[in-house]
């Protein structure tokens, strides 16, 4: 049987672990881990969909994971990647959303007969004793050593709360009770938590006198090395009603041609001979690949049914006859293109605008989209690039679509 740290390696999860010997403990006997989840929005994204299914792969080969809902450690908020403190939340905002992510969570990982765990760290962090808490914890840790964690390093310069300083301090806690209480042994995250990892690790070494291991979960970046999961109009998210399963779809079907097999490899289950094999075509056979990318990724978060819907819709406007053939057209050549690139100008052959102007509004205003994203440049002009795979959509409003095709 493969041994899992094998299968994360392969397909792109691995980023950094504690220390020798995890490999070989993955290998050897079942093992219980978990992976935080603050509950600072009403739904997870696409970033917190990597974890999920690094933990996905984890139970397949026969691991415990350990849902640690961050109902304590959100009252705080965590430092890492932030340059401001994060807004403070209400008790009842927090239970709320995290009530959301449990439902949400339920729908990757199997609960049954004990195959996973839930928990909420609220139970144990809101009614510590904080005296007891600084002697039993605090005295655990260097505060010169705490300085140097990538996690407060970035926030010195613009300030950074002795409120937030605890959060660390927190969440090491939370791998403590959770190695007390249900013998976890392995914390999870995405990389900005290297630090964090490290002093939950740290910490049960130094109290229970026994090994505990940290692994971190590479960020879902663009080629560019920027975030992905971020459009003009925000966040994707995995709540159907914040991002619909059609607009959830288009975003995966427009990734740009280097970001295929990123995508392929982390956010489905395809064998890696098969994402492989979608990932090395090119031109515009690569547009099979993100259509294949696009469905099972949404078939993953919102079912077959949402995504053979999503998946039809996006052909009767994108596709070429059946429904999509009543979708009004513009033919225009590529010396055409070439010669008068810029949106408006398309805009305005095409009939969406009368003219530089009124279409010069409608972007300002967020009315224009090309090819599923919001336009913000006035300036934006159209490449054969985005002319491939069937041509370029254009959306005026809310209703109103065109297709764009070369000759």
């Amino acid at each position: 049987m493969a041994n899992v740290f094998d299968t994360l390696q392969e397909r792109g999860f691995l980023k950094q672990t504690t220390h020798d010997g995890l490999k070989e403990m993955l290998g050897r006997e079942k093992v219980k881990f978990y992976v935080g989840f603050d509950a600072t929005a009403d739904s997870l994204h696409v970033g917190h969909f990597v974890q999920l299914m690094a933990m996905a792969h984890m139970q397949r080969a026969g691991h415990v994971p350990i849902v640690l809902i961050g109902g304590g450690t959100t009252m705080i908020g965590d430092p890492s990647g932030k340059s401001d403190m994060r807004k403070m939340m209400t008790r009842e905002i927090i239970a709320h959303n995290a009530d959301r992510f449990r439902e949400q969570i339920g729908k990757f990982l199997d609960f049954s007969d004990g195959k996973a765990l839930m928990v909420d760290n609220a139970d144990w962090l809101l009614d510590l004793n904080y005296v007891e808490f600084l002697r039993e914890i605090g005295t655990c840790f260097s505060v010169n050593r705490m300085l140097t964690a990538e996690c407060y390093k970035q926030r010195l310069e613009k300030g950074l709360t002795f409120f937030e300083f605890n959060y660390m301090l927190m969440q090491a806690y939370d791998f403590l009770v959770l190695s007390r209480k249900y013998g976890c042994t392995l914390e999870m995250g995405g990389d900005d938590q290297w630090s964090n990892i490290l002093a939950g690790a740290d910490l049960i070494r130094r109290k229970e006198q026994k090994e505990a291991y940290g692994l971190t979960i590479t960020l879902l970046l663009k080629s560019d090395g920027k975030k992905m999961g971020k459009t003009e109009s925000g966040a994707v998210w995995l709540d159907p009603e914040k991002t619909s399963p059609y607009d959830f779809y288009q975003y995966w079907r427009n990734v740009a041609d280097a970001d295929v097999k990123t995508c392929l490899s982390l956010l489905t289950f395809l064998p890696m001979d098969e994402v492989r094999r979608l990932s090395a075509l090119k031109d515009h056979e690569i547009n099979d690949a993100k259509k294949i990318l696009a469905f099972e990724i949404t078939k993953q978060v919102h079912g077959q049914a949402a995504a053979v819907e999503a998946q039809t819709a996006a052909e009767a406007l994108f596709g070429s006859g059946g429904a999509g053939g009543s979708i009004p057209t513009t033919q225009i050549s590529a010396a055409e293109l070439a010669e008068h690139p810029q949106l408006l100008d398309i805009m305005i052959a095409a009939g969406l605008t009368k003219s530089r102007g009124e279409g010069r509004r409608l972007i300002t205003q967020g009315g224009v989209l090309l090819n599923g994203e919001k336009v913000t440049d006035e300036f934006a002009s159209l490449s054969e690039a985005d002319l491939a795979g069937g041509g370029a959509m254009i959306r005026k409003g809310k209703k109103v679509f065109h297709k764009i095709i070369l000759k």
